[in-house]
This record gives C-alpha cells, sequence and structure tokens, in this order.
C-alpha cells in the first residue's frame, strides 16, 4: 500500500459515500449476473435458437475476456477515467441487451451480444480496479464491499427460480435488461476519485507489468485456483440430479457455498496473515475439497464441503485483491485487473474444454484434476510469496 503521506485525507462522510455507491453498485452488476447465467440460455431456446448457436453466443463473454477486455481497461487507464468508463459500460450493456432483446434470429442476436460483450466483460476488473484505488484513497477494506455482489447474486438466482414460473421464456430477456438498467442507474451513484498520477518508479506501460515475476506469478496462481472450480461450477447439479437430490436440496448446496462467501467477506478485515499465505491457504482448502469431492459424499459431509467455497474462492479473491493493492501501482491499477481477468478466462476457458473430456471418461474423478490445479497455484504462490508481498515501488525495481 501506499505510505501515509501518499494517501489523501478523507472526512468519514466521503469515505461512507463512496463505500454506499459502490456497494450499490457491486449489488447491481452481480445482481445482473444472478439473472443473465441461468435465463439467458433459457431465452435463446425459447426464440428458437437452436443448440449448436446458443454454445457459441454463450461463450462470447469468454472471448472477450482475453482479447477485448485488455484493451478497454488499458484505455480506461490511459484517460485516468475508470468511473467514466465503468458509467459507460453500464449503459452501453443495457442498451444493448434491449437490443437483442428484438431480434429472433441467431447471427443478429450473436453480432449484438458480441458488441455488448465488448463493455460489459470489462466492467467486473474495472470496477475491481476502481474499488482498490478507493480501498486506498478511503483506507478501507475490499471484503465488506464485495459481499454485497455476493449476497445479490443469490438474490438474483433465487429470484430467477421464483419468476421462470411466471413469466414465460420468451420474455426472460426483458428482465435481464431490467436488471442491466438498474445497474446503470446504480454506477451514476460511483463517487469519482482523484488522478493518481504515476510514479517515478512505475511508467504507465503494459510492459512494466507483464515482465513483473510478482505479478505474473500472483495472476497465475489466481487464474488456477479460481478455474480450479470449472468442474464444480460445469458439473455439480448434473451429479447431484444423478444422485437423486431434489431440486430444493441443490439450491440449498449451492446457497451454502455462496453464503460462506459472504461471511467470509465480511470477516476479512480481520484478518491477520500475508495475502500471499492467504491465498496459499485457500489453495490448499481447495485441494482439499476437491479430493473429497471426488469421493461422492453423502449429503451431510457434502454440505459441509459446500461451505468451504467460502475459502476457496472468497479468500483467494480476498488474497489475491490486497496482493494488488500492495505490489500494483495506482495508476496502472486497471491494467492490472484487465491482465488479472485475462489469464483467468485463457486458464478457466481451457479447464472447462478439459473438464468436459475428462468428465465423460472418467465422472466425478475430474476432481482430482482440479485439486492438482489448485495445489499448482498453492506450490507456485508459496513460492513467489516475497516477491508478491512487496510494495509496487519495490516490486519495479525502486
Amino acid at each position: 500500500m501506499n505510505s501515509e503521506s501518499q494517501i489523501p485525507i478523507a472526512s468519514q462522510a466521503a469515505s461512507r459515500r463512496f463505500a454506499t455507491g459502490l456497494a450499490l453498485f457491486y449489488g447491481a452488476m452481480f445482481g445482473l449476473l444472478g439473472t443473465y447465467l441461468p435465463f439467458f440460455p433459457l431465452w435463446l431456446k425459447a426464440v428458437g435458437i437452436d443448440a449448436s448457436w446458443i454454445g457459441i453466443i454463450t461463450a462470447v463473454p469468454a472471448v472477450t475476456r482475453f482479447t477485448v477486455l485488455p484493451l478497454v481497461t488499458g484505455l480506461a487507464e490511459r484517460r485516468q477515467s475508470l468511473r467514466e468508463a465503468i458509467v459507460i459500460a453500464a449503459f452501453v450493456t443495457a442498451g444493448g441487451l434491449a437490443i437483442i432483446g428484438t431480434q429472433h434470429q441467431a447471427l443478429p442476436i450473436f453480432l449484438a451480444f458480441a458488441v455488448t460483450c465488448w463493455l460489459w466483460t470489462p466492467m467486473a476488473p474495472l470496477t475491481d480496479a476502481y474499488a482498490l484505488c478507493g480501498v486506498v484513497r478511503y483506507g478501507l477494506d475490499y471484503g465488506p464491499l464485495r459481499l454485497w455482489g455476493s449476497a445479490a447474486f443469490v438474490a438474483g438466482a433465487l429470484a430467477c427460480g421464483l419468476l421462470v414460473e411466471v413469466i414465460a421464456s420468451e420474455h426472460l430477456i426483458w428482465v435481464i435488461a431490467a436488471v442491466a438498467g438498474l445497474s446503470s442507474v446504480a454506477s451514476l451513484g460511483l463517487k469519482p476519485l482523484d488522478s493518481v498520477k504515476p510514479s517515478d518508479v512505475m511508467s504507465g506501460s503494459a510492459g512494466v507489468l507483464l515482465r513483473d515475476p510478482g505479478f505474473l506469478a500472483m495472476i497465475v496462481s489466481s487464474a488456477l485456483i479460481q478455474s480450479s472450480h470449472a468442474a464444480y461450477y460445469i458439473f455439480a447439479t448434473i451429479v447431484w440430479k444423478q444422485a437423486g437430490l431434489g431440486g430444493l436440496t441443490i439450491a440449498g448446496l449451492w446457497s451454502l457455498g455462496v453464503l460462506a462467501e459472504i461471511v467470509l467477506f465480511a470477516i476479512s478485515p480481520r484478518f491477520k496473515l500475508p495475502p500471499a499465505v492467504l491465498v496459499v491457504i485457500a489453495a490448499l482448502c481447495a485441494v482439499a475439497r476437491w479430493v473429497i469431492t471426488a469421493q461422492e459424499p453423502p449429503i451431510g459431509i457434502l454440505a459441509v464441503v459446500q461451505l468451504a467455497h467460502g475459502l476457496t474462492f472468497g479468500l483467494t479473491q480476498v488474497g489475491i485483491m490486497s496482493l494488488m493493492v500492495r505490489h500494483v501501482a495506482g495508476h496502472v491499477m486497471a491494467r492490472g485487473q484487465g491482465y488479472l481477468a485475462a489469464c483467468s478466462g485463457i486458464v478457466a476457458s481451457a479447464t472447462s474444454i478439459l473438464s468436459g473430456m475428462v468428465y465423460a471418461r472418467y465422472g466425478e474423478g475430474v476432481y482430482y484434476m482440479m485439486a492438482a490445479m489448485a495445489l499448482s497455484g498453492a506450490i507456485l504462490m508459496w513460492f513467489a510469496r516475497h516477491r508478491v508481498d512487496q510494495p509496487h515501488s519495490a516490486a519495479s525495481g525502486g
């Protein structure tokens, strides 16, 4: 983190306004994701899009994550306009989804969705970059701000379960567009931040970050640990249904994981261990979680394992964001978040493909591959812990 002399003194009122605006936007942004994930494929099918096109269309966000996204975050950073970029992205996303709702042919939907995703997918890393700059500016903690996103995701997913029973599937796109509209309105509540001037130590060029072994170790470790959740995200519901669990039980298992994540975000300011050590602990918890899951445990043990999601996902997120604050200078934070998202997108996409192949042959044995990925992330972070825990000035050779 920056030294005290570099952190402007902010009033408590200004700090509260920043935190409130960010919490509301996190909630709206993840609420949109919570409605999009279950509703969008259903809507595509309802308007007559065939399965092959559904697969192509829904793959667009993953592709933009490691192609267009770093360019958008880099542009916002060069113009020192994080807040403005978030507002533009939110309004374009809402407008794009509304336009998509008027289309019923595969190619127009694909093209409109591709253009929309050019700004939708960068919105999360831009928001995280804005949040971390605010964390430094106002002396806040990331976890309590981020938990509102997780809470809204749960609320959005639960609302989907209720609305899908009363709204015709061909109208679901308007629910998604409406939540996107709320997100765009919430973006206007984000408070401007002081521009962060480049220091003499770190220039604004992308090469500084990409030549930094500590930064590379950080984003690769994060990608390995978070992508180890891929098999869980893709196959958990399928496996649980095959095991005879009912829909309410399955929803409860998913909710346990996210609730544990929310609790972890809430208590994260109390953590005293170095952030790199927190990431290692999270990765080792993931190793244990996936090895146990591979054993097809009974429902009681499975419920306890689901609570570990707070550690495997939430603790990784808290640790990595803390490392970003320490290791990446404020004026390149947006680009750093862009590279983190791009690396995660590449690894997650490849892992999803491999998971499908392994699951088809070995079933729940796929979780052993997830455990190996998490262990790799733990080993990488452990050996890089001294480098990644350095303040950004030291990490840059200053």
